[in-house]
């Protein structure tokens, strides 16, 4: 699902990106196989511990390029963040609280995906296009 006009310009967010769209697009292709759901949930846990610890890390690494580059709407962005992260937080907590039911896990697995295209696709270009513009580096 990875597309190279999905890059923005800096080496390690953009491999960071690459390794999103590469975990997503595992899970989405488990959660939608023939196999049976029990065989299926080692993966989704899985991905649901990573989600969890990376996009803190990827989120923390693109806010910090964004003050280094003087990114103008680094707030805005942050906030998006911190929702998305919310999102995760709070499908994890119904997990533990209900289990992994098949149907939620594949609205979650399409969530994530669209999600994950909407912001590198369009939030995060924005971020490339300050910094191929020169941006107001500190």
């Amino acid at each position: 699902m990875w597309k190279e006009h999905y890059r923005v310009g800096s080496e390690l967010i953009d491999s960071q990106h690459q390794e999103l769209f590469r975990r997503v697009s595992s899970f989405i292709r488990t959660v939608q196989s023939d196999e049976p759901w029990e065989d299926k949930l080692e993966k989704v846990e899985e991905t649901l511990v990573f989600m969890q610890h990376y996009v803190i890390i990827h989120f923390a690494d693109e806010e910090e390029l964004q003050k280094e580059i003087g990114y103008p709407e680094l707030e805005r962005h942050a906030r998006i963040h911190e929702n998305f992260k919310a999102e995760i937080q709070e499908f994890a907590q119904t997990v533990e609280r209900d289990g992994f039911d098949e149907e939620k896990v594949q609205e979650f697995s399409a969530k994530v995906m669209t999600w994950l295209i909407m912001h590198v696709g369009k939030e995060d270009q924005k971020i490339g296009e300050f910094i191929r513009a020169g941006g107001e580096r500190k």
